[in-house]
């Protein structure tokens, strides 16, 4: 605020409603002429479009190049073969658990030697000899005084409602509703209202029918002109020429192709026949079945006799028509003639190669190990820090900002010191002249 002009107005403004704009701050620092600034010497970004013709080949194709997939060798089952030698039994459990006979163990525990002594046991507790009774007598039950007796007179069941509240018969009520003296005249009712006198009935006039004219031909014939031909007509002139850029072709000029990048690498694979086992041909035993049991062989009763019937004999009726062996399952539900259909097996279309398979990897054979290299460091080696030297206490600001007294504004001052005052000009501010200036002016003189 300092930089402010704080002369308030003396005399009247000569009609100019600019601000005042003479401060200390105008007279230090005055306006520089105007300089344009300096181009940039960023070179500019245009993007610079290749006059080669763009590939056809995209990355995936570039890197990952389609190897032929060889079908899986399935390794055969050998057929098992029958061995001469008789199987060995023995288990390793037969082997290292052997049976050995159990002997009685003798117990391990010390004999200990019991003390009984002479004297006879004390049976009183601790809680008998602590906890005595006292003395004192039994203390009286607090209860209520429960001295009602019932009366022997006889209940006579009547209420305090039948007691108080007799009743005494209907009470006799007077009405003051006021009595009804309408008196009805012989004279006849006069059907005459107000609407009746004042609204007498008009006779309805009758509706005006506008009657529409003949329709007259035009005699003048039609000229077939517009406003819109007779005010805008057309003047000779270019044709508009087209506004949208000319965009060259970026590829070449080849017919599109059918095919997709998916068809030409993803190719279907061919279908492998369908592996079938032969069944074994069915050779039966040369032996003879052994029919025998173990109960049969075991449980043998040589003194047995056959189990005798307990129930009664039935007299069943032998009858002579034949019998009827159909049942309505029979009837219904009888069997279909049904032929098997046979699986629908495709022809074979791979074709096995004769080489063996190595079982590699697009991976493995393309992404191979190399030896790591070992770069040198460029940095150089610290000779560790110094003892003896100490650390400099000043610092760019300490050196280069030096503390400047604060001058005042001489703008505050009522006389400031070093100038003279001249006089005032027509806004009303105080013109001072440096003491130096004054005198030499007066010098001139």
């Amino acid at each position: 605020r300092c930089h402010r002009c704080p002369h308030l107005s003396i005399r009247p403004y000569e009609g100019s409603e600019k601000p005042c704009m003479l401060s200390e701050y105008m007279v230090k620092y005055p306006l520089h002429p105007f300089a344009v600034p300096r181009h940039s010497m960023k070179p500019k970004e245009a993007y610079k479009m290749l006059q080669l013709p763009m590939e056809g080949i995209s990355t995936t194709k570039r890197d990952y190049v389609a190897h032929p997939v060889l079908p899986q060798i399935r390794k055969r089952p050998e057929k098992p073969v029958k061995s001469d030698k008789s199987m060995d039994l023995t288990s390793t459990y037969k082997k290292d658990y052997n049976f050995f006979p159990v002997l009685q163990v003798p117990p391990c525990i010390p004999r200990t030697t019991q003390h009984i002594p002479s004297g006879k046991m004390n049976t009183t507790t601790t809680y008998k000899d602590d906890y005595v009774l006292w003395d004192e007598p039994k203390a009286e039950m607090i209860r209520p005084n429960n001295g009602f007796r019932p009366s022997e007179e006889k209940f006579d069941y009547r209420t305090i409602v039948q007691d108080d509240y007799l009743y005494r018969g209907p009470v006799a009520t007077k009405s003051f509703k006021p009595l009804n003296l309408v008196r009805k005249t012989k004279t006849p009712f006069e059907n005459v209202t107000n609407y009746r006198v004042n609204y007498v009935p008009h006779p309805p006039q009758k509706r005006y029918v506008h009657k529409t004219e003949k329709y007259k031909v035009n005699e003048v014939p039609f000229d077939g002109l517009t406003t819109h031909k007779i005010s805008y007509k057309g003047m000779a002139g270019q044709p508009a020429k087209l506004a949208k850029p000319y965009q060259s072709k970026l590829g070449p000029d080849l017919p599109f192709s059918s095919t997709t990048e998916f068809q030409e690498k993803y190719q279907p694979w061919p279908r492998l026949p369908i592996f079938t086992k032969k069944r074994d041909v069915y050779l039966p035993p040369l032996e003879k079945m052994d029919l025998h049991t173990t109960t049969q062989l075991h449980y043998k009763h040589p003194n047995g006799e056959p189990a005798k019937i307990c129930c009664a004999s039935a007299q069943l009726k032998q009858s002579t028509a034949p019998f009827n062996s159909s049942s309505t399952m029979k009837e219904d539900y009888k069997p279909w003639v049904c032929k098997r259909q046979k699986p629908i097996i495709h022809a074979p279309e791979l074709t096995f190669p004769a080489k063996p398979r190595d079982f590699l990897t697009t991976f493995q054979t393309h992404y191979v190990p190399h030896p790591l290299t070992v770069t040198k460091s460029c940095k150089p080696e610290w000779s560790g820090p110094k003892r003896d030297t100490r650390l400099d206490a000043d610092t760019t600001y300490a050196i280069s900002y030096t503390p400047k007294n604060i001058v005042k504004c001489l703008a505050s001052y009522k006389n400031p010191p070093g100038y003279i005052f001249e006089g005032t000009d027509a806004h009303g501010h105080d013109l001072y002249i440096p003491a130096s200036k004054s005198e030499c002016l007066q010098g001139r003189h």
